[in-house]
C-alpha cells in the first residue's frame, strides 16, 4: 500500500483508504474515520495563508501571506505553513519543546504564541528533506478534487452528517436547514 499526500504536503494517506481501484477519490462514508477527518480538515486548509504569515501581515493585509502548502499537528490543532516557514515550526518543535504538543490540540496555538512573540529558527536551520515520489505512479489529485467533498456533505441530510462523526464547522458548506 502506497501512502499519499493530498493537496498539502505532511499528511500523508494510505492509497486505499482515499481512492477507489479506479483511482478516483472514494465518497466520505467509505473512508476510514481517521482518514476522513483529516480529508474534511484539507478541504477547509486548501487556499488559506500560512499561519506564520498571517501572524506577520495581519487580516488587513492577508493578500501579502504565502498560501499554504504543509499542514503539521492534528485534525484539531493544525499548523499550516508556507515553505519559508517551514523551519521556523521545525525549529520550535525539535529545539523549543513543540514535539511536547505531538499529538495534542494545543499544539497549533503553542506554536502561534512563540512565532507571534518573535520566535523564528536561527539563519541557516534545516528543515525536512522531502522525498518525492515517482509522480508518474501517484494518482492524479488536485486540491479542487477535495471540492467534491464538500458537494457530498451538502447532498446529505443533518443526521448523515452526524453519522459520519467528523468536525465540519470550518468548512463553508451551503447546507439548507
Amino acid at each position: 500500500m502506497a501512502k499519499v499526500s493530498i493537496g498539502l504536503r505532511g499528511w500523508r494517506f494510505e492509497e486505499d483508504d482515499v481512492f477507489d481501484d479506479d483511482g478516483s477519490l472514494k465518497t466520505l462514508v467509505e473512508m476510514p474515520p481517521d482518514t476522513r477527518s483529516r480529508i474534511l480538515r484539507l478541504t477547509a486548509l486548501v487556499g488559506e495563508p500560512c499561519d506564520a504569515c498571517y501572524l506577520e501581515h495581519g487580516e488587513a493585509n492577508v493578500a501579502e501571506c504565502n498560501v499554504g502548502s504543509i499542514v503539521y499537528g492534528e485534525p484539531t490543532g493544525t499548523v499550516l505553513l508556507c515553505g519559508p516557514h517551514e523551519s521556523d515550526f521545525l525549529y520550535w518543535y525539535r529545539e523549543e519543546g513543540g514535539s511536547d504538543l505531538a499529538g495534542e490540540p494545543e499544539l497549533a496555538n503553542a506554536f502561534q504564541e512563540w512565532f507571534a512573540d518573535g520566535g523564528r529558527a536561527p539563519a541557516g536551520y534545516g528543515g525536512l528533506e522531502h522525498v518525492e515520489e515517482d509522480r508518474d505512479e501517484l494518482p492524479d489529485v488536485n486540491p479542487g478534487a477535495l471540492d467534491s467533498l464538500e458537494d457530498e456533505l451538502c447532498a446529505m441530510d443533518e443526521s448523515e452528517r452526524e453519522e459520519l462523526d467528523a468536525d465540519v464547522e470550518d468548512l463553508d458548506l451551503d447546507i439548507d436547514e
